[in-house]
């Protein structure tokens, strides 16, 4: 299947860029000053998101953002920062595929993370059939590990109380453009559906919610999740059902597919299926509708794409 996305893709700032007092407390956390950047592609932030190379010869992961250019973005690594920091105990026992948080500088309007630095690609685009058995066994491998979840966050009802609402947000608006046949005549059945979604993705398996091709880098011998300002507790075939919309725009295989690679997948209930993808579709439609948010010129397409990929699943499940 050929690939129908636009990039995962965010407004990079280069390293040299940042404000001299930030760079300054970025490499104090480093131990060392900065002597060669690289800036990474994919990925919605819209700022820093770069490898360094120190003088000692260290390597770190820097992300930083700037409110100036995106109001919410610090807020999301400032909820990233306590993720990794609150799970790092574990990440270090267990040595799960995660990178380790090296610290962190706040301050306004940047905020900054500096990373382990994993020395991994993106999963190659069209998908491969191995990359992505690949993912979803390390998906199953963090949900075993993760299960009962080992640091405090919000229950997946909780976090996307607001985000799961696009049926909803839709049937009550008078203007529907933009929306395909099947929609129209569905709308107050989808709105209904969506409104129980929760109930069917409760569990208390710490989840990432936001796993893409972009947020995992690929080593000979790990998959590492890259990411977390998202996590919160679910139940644990929510991630596999999260990513799979991207994999299939991305020319990777469907849904019901996908979910017979993932030893969750297999074992969930099919109207807790059926609900979440609604739940997913109507987020991915309503949301693709808006206006762009500052920074991120492409995530309204990457949205259709793959809210047309889950309307697709939805018609068949229901």
């Amino acid at each position: 299947m050929a690939v129908t996305s636009p990039p995962a893709q965010g407004v990079r700032v280069a390293w040299e860029d940042l404000p001299g007092t930030v760079r300054a407390a970025i490499e104090e956390i480093c131990g060392s000053a900065v002597v060669r950047a690289r800036t990474q592609p994919g990925g919605f932030s819209p700022g820093v998101a770069a490898r360094v190379v120190c003088a000692n010869g260290t390597g770190h992961f820097i992300k930083a953002v700037s409110r100036e250019t995106n109001p919410d973005s610090p807020g999301l690594h400032r909820q990233e920062g306590a993720v990794l920091a609150a799970l790092d105990p574990v990440i270090a026992a267990r040595r799960l595929p995660i990178p380790r948080l090296r610290g962190t500088v706040d301050r306004d309007p940047w905020m900054a993370l500096v990373l382990e630095d994993v020395d991994g690609q993106h999963p190659a685009q069209p998908w491969r059939s191995g990359e992505i058995e690949r993912v979803l066994a390390a998906l199953d491998h963090l949900a075993e590990v993760l299960t009962p979840a080992p640091i405090a966050v919000p229950t997946v009802g909780e976090h996307f109380a607001d985000a799961f609402t696009g049926w909803r947000t839709l049937a009550r608006s008078p203007r529907h453009d933009g929306l395909d046949r099947w929609t129209l005549a569905h709308l107050g059945e989808l709105a209904a559906l969506e409104a129980t979604w929760a109930a069917h993705a409760a569990g208390d398996t710490l989840l990432h919610t936001d796993v893409r091709a972009d947020n995992l880098l690929l080593t000979p011998d790990r998959v590492v999740v890259v990411d977390w300002p998202h996590a919160c507790r679910g139940a644990a075939f929510l991630d596999p059902v999260f990513l799979a919309p991207s994999v299939a725009m991305q020319g990777g295989p469907g849904l019901a597919d996908m979910l017979a690679l993932s030893r969750a997948g297999r074992t969930a209930d099919r109207q807790d299926l059926a609900v979440t993808v609604c739940a997913v579709a109507g987020y991915l439609t309503q949301r693709s509708l808006e206006p762009a948010p500052a920074g991120l010129p492409t995530v309204r397409a990457f949205q259709a794409a793959q809210g047309a990929v889950a309307r697709r699943w939805l018609a068949e499940l229901l």
